[in-house]
């Protein structure tokens, strides 16, 4: 289900204020479920499995594509997604035609996002035509420094438009954020742009996914449904590597918007190594 966006309403950003004490006192509570098989299946359906190195090359990208169609010997789960540079999209596409499984590429300046918006939206369009079904885009951080919301609304929007029917990821690198109050209004300002989801981090950046900045995106989701019933997607990326902490986003987004976004068309976890840490707790004792 795609996110159509809303007109630009600065009094709606203006009026978010997020304390860090709301903020750790709603993390605080989150507690992981048990790794038993039902727990870490969910996670693992969600995955968008990733490569996003300078070494990647065809050979390792198809040994990903592999991992991504048949995680599980003699099971039909599959991952949600995989993440690839754009040189690959075209690789993974014709190799996972037929499964279940998206293909996603990053654009638009990525990791930096400090791109001319024309050049961001040509990146996208030729990611498309490759054969991209979702685009992870990040954000311009210095219109979020700066508070230039305006600004912010406007790139997301040709960077919407130009995805045409792929779904839009958008990166908030909240590691790059002053602050909680600064993630909601971000997420805010992208969802009205029209964003199908909102993502962490890019990975790259010195603080990426954490506990405390997802609770601001997650609660920023659950007004902007209620204000419009529109629903927006959220992708927990960077640094997520070991099963507890995957069960524990997993909690969180229950917890905030409940079980209804526990699926892979509004909840995705980004990774690399993930996987096989989720793969071990399968494995007999």
């Amino acid at each position: 289900m795609k996110n159509p966006g809303i007109p630009f309403q600065l009094n709606l950003i203006a009026n978010i204020h997020l304390t860090n004490q709301v903020v750790a006192a709603h993390t605080a509570r989150i507690k992981p479920a048990k790794a038993d098989e039902a727990a870490v299946l969910k996670p693992i359906s969600c995955l968008d499995l990733t490569s996003l190195s300078a070494t990647d090359t065809p050979a390792k990208i198809d040994a990903l594509l592999a991992k991504a169609r048949a995680p599980i010997a003699d099971s039909p789960i599959e991952v949600a997604a995989v993440c690839v540079y754009q040189p690959f999209v075209a690789q993974a596409k014709a190799a996972l035609k037929g499964s279940g499984v998206a293909v996603a590429t990053v654009a638009g300046g990525f990791p930096a996002g400090q791109m001319d918006v024309g050049v961001k939206c040509e990146d996208i369009i030729r990611s498309v035509d490759l054969g991209a079904a979702e685009i992870d885009l990040v954000i311009n951080r210095s219109l979020v420094l700066t508070e230039n919301w305006e600004a912010l609304y406007h790139e997301v929007l040709a960077c919407k438009d130009a995805c045409g029917k792929a779904t839009l990821k958008v990166i908030l690198a909240t590691g790059d954020l002053p602050d909680c109050t600064a993630i909601a209004r971000a997420s805010w300002v992208c969802m009205m742009a029209g964003a199908d989801f909102i993502k962490t981090s890019t990975g790259f950046e010195k603080v990426n996914a954490t506990l405390e900045g997802s609770y601001a995106m997650l609660r920023a989701i659950k007004e902007y449904h209620d204000l419009t019933g529109h629903r927006v997607g959220f992708k927990a990326a960077g640094g997520i590597r070991t099963t507890k902490n995957a069960l524990a986003y997993v909690a969180l987004v229950e917890d905030v918007l409940g079980e209804k976004w526990l699926n892979k068309t509004l909840f995705r976890i980004g990774a690399s190594s993930l996987l096989d840490s989720l793969l071990k707790k399968l494995q007999p004792r």
